[in-house]
């Protein structure tokens, strides 16, 4: 499963809670307080849920972009490098050719 299907997964998945808790409190031998607690218990874990991917996709994207930007400062590094070794090259190859007469 790739991770695009996921977040497709998982609307499916909340669907599923919804359909399942509608149907339960139809067919319930319950109370209507106790239909009422439960519903209640299974919506705070719904949104538990919901909270918890959230923080882990929010980690995620943190752990993401410190990367990228240590790629980058490596990238610009390598970079500055490369530059200082050019002028470096230039300035042997005419102080070369002056010399030269």
């Amino acid at each position: 499963m790739s991770d695009r299907d996921g977040g497709n997964g998982f609307l499916w998945f909340l669907t599923g809670l919804g359909i399942g808790a509608a149907i339960g409190v139809l067919y319930a031998p319950k109370s209507g307080r106790e239909t009422r607690d439960t519903l209640l218990e299974k919506a705070e874990e719904g949104r538990d849920l919901v909270k918890e991917r959230a923080d882990r996709a929010r980690r995620q994207a943190e752990q993401w972009m410190d990367k990228g930007k240590e790629v980058v400062a490596q990238q610009k590094d390598q970079f500055r490098s490369a530059i200082d070794a050019g002028r470096q090259a230039y300035r042997e190859a005419t102080s070369d050719a002056q010399a030269k007469p």
